[in-house]
């Protein structure tokens, strides 16, 4: 079988490969059915899937800058300048959530197009011109022409509508991307991609911070100059997004549809992740592999969401924090994911992503237990809770980076898109109803308040790992052989020692 070979991170050099290399259509693990759809496959040229990554890699540094401008902190304290009650900050907590209900006719419609790069300006372009309207919105504020009530209004309409866009467009961009990533390099890559838009925003959330606080016109205008330049550096993305190869969801499908017809005519012992040549979404949920995957995905959104948003909260209020000292475990957060995104996309192209879920996500279940013993302290405050943010940002990378892998690894190529929005529906709504939950606990004392919703959190964690030993990984070895492999491995390693 064709294929590339990517040399990281240096991402441009390209040996022992053909002039076109072949996408992997993971449909199947049976070889004599592997030939036969590679001899269909979506050829893309090397050089054209080498300048496509770069692409992506570049449009990842203009779109986190733009990411910081429109949401997390910064809007958060834009709104608090405006006067902004309660449930605005629960509308802007719960908007990025529910609109992933919306995933599934995106990916519809995005598999009715012609070009995946024609449909992406579309959507994005039109949500950045949205982001404008806003800046246009502040400076009117500063002017006087409109009063604060109609900008939080404004702001929060915005909201809704950009992230209703990203919600039509999300499957979509996340199948064009998995089209270009070859399968071998797909941990390595996005462990790349992830660590600079993590340096990124590590460098560019306090610089933004900075230039918001101490402008001269004062905070609002401040903020509009900072959401100005992150408009525009949103329209540069778009622009790095016209050197990625563009796919045609049409022939993608047919492609697909055609080698499996083929190989309909042949026995075949063993057939996983195959779709019928006509498609439905009934057939979504006849793909046992593919729902033992949304039941994890969904477990584990609503496990985590359930206590995630009150780390910060039992900070500030339960410990009586400075907010100073919050931002700096959060640096320290960022700057342990940063380090380790790379090593754990080098390891899950090595042993797989599943593994690295089951073990790494345990770790992750049992740190809200950690936060129970937190106090103020100097050894807290200079020891306890820099390592338990350590822990948080090196485990949360494996976390992201492999769920990712793995949603991309068990979907079929043909519409893969719909595949993606299910999972991203399932995730959206499970997380809001587990940060919806959490609140109603914290604010009614059930289970002891805080300390109660952290041991609780941690019960649902376990549960939720365990239907992901049960997803099969495509050309991927069982939790057991992995745990073996992982064991030669070092002790290979000490007796070479």
């Amino acid at each position: 079988m064709n294929s590339i070979q990517l040399e990281i991170p240096a991402l441009d050099t390209i040996t022992d490969a053909p002039a076109s290399s072949v996408i992997d259509l993971e449909v199947t693990t049976d070889q004599n059915l592997t030939n036969q759809i590679t001899n269909k496959n979506l050829k893309i040229p090397k050089d054209k899937i080498r300048t496509s990554l770069r692409a992506s890699t570049v449009d990842s540094v203009f779109a986190t800058i733009f990411s910081i401008t429109t949401t997390g902190i910064l809007l958060s304290n834009f709104l608090v300048q405006l006067g902004a009650d309660a449930v605005a900050f629960g509308m802007l907590s719960s908007i990025p959530m529910l609109v992933n209900l919306i995933q599934p006719l995106g990916a519809y419609l995005s598999e009715q197009t012609t070009s995946r790069f024609r449909y992406s300006m579309w959507i994005y372009g039109t949500s950045r011109c949205l982001w404008a309207v806003l800046a246009v919105g502040v400076f009117m504020a500063y002017g006087g022409l409109i009063d604060s009530h109609q900008l939080i209004n404004l702001t929060l309409l915005i909201v809704l509508a950009t992230n209703l866009l990203g919600g039509f467009g999300g499957a979509s961009w996340l199948s064009w991307l998995a089209m270009i990533v070859p399968r071998r390099l797909r941990g390595r890559y996005f462990g790349i991609r992830n660590s600079v838009s993590s340096l990124t925003n590590l460098i560019c959330v306090p610089i933004a911070g900075v230039i918001v606080s101490t402008w001269s016109g004062g905070t609002l205008q401040g903020y509009g100059v900072v959401l100005s330049i992150g408009i525009l550096f949103g329209f540069i993305s778009l622009a790095c997004q016209c050197f990625k190869v563009d796919i045609n969801p049409q022939e993608q499908n047919s492609i697909v549809s055609a080698c499996v017809s083929a190989s309909q005519q042949e026995p075949i012992s063993t057939v996983t992740n195959t779709a019928p040549p006509q498609f439905s979404v009934l057939s979504i949920f006849k793909d046992s592999n593919f729902l033992t995957f949304i039941l994890y995905f969904g477990l584990w959104m609503f496990a985590v969401n359930l206590s995630m948003p009150f780390f910060n909260l039992y900070m500030l209020d339960t410990l009586a924090l400075d907010v100073s000292w919050v931002t700096f475990y959060g640096s320290i957060q960022a700057g342990a994911n940063l380090f380790l995104m790379v090593l754990w996309g080098r390891l899950a192209d090595r042993f797989g992503n599943r593994p690295i879920l089951a073990l790494v996500g345990i770790l992750v279940a049992i740190t809200p237990l950690l936060w129970l013993g937190v106090g103020t302290h100097n050894i807290d405050l200079w020891l306890w809770l820099p390592l338990l943010h350590i822990l948080t940002g090196g485990t949360w990378a494996a976390i992201d980076l492999c769920n990712n892998n793995l949603q991309i690894g068990v979907a079929p190529i043909r519409n893969q898109s719909s595949y993606f929005a299910i999972a991203a529906a399932v995730a959206g709504a499970c997380g809001a109803l587990g940060t919806t939950i959490g609140g109603f606990i914290v604010q009614n004392n059930i289970f002891g308040g805080l300390p109660g919703l952290f041991a609780l959190s941690c019960i649902f964690r376990l549960v939720a790992l365990i239907p992901v030993v049960f997803v099969n990984e495509p050309r991927r070895k069982s939790l057991f052989e992995f745990i073996q492999e992982i064991r030669q491995y070092f002790l290979q390693g000490a007796l070479q020692k």
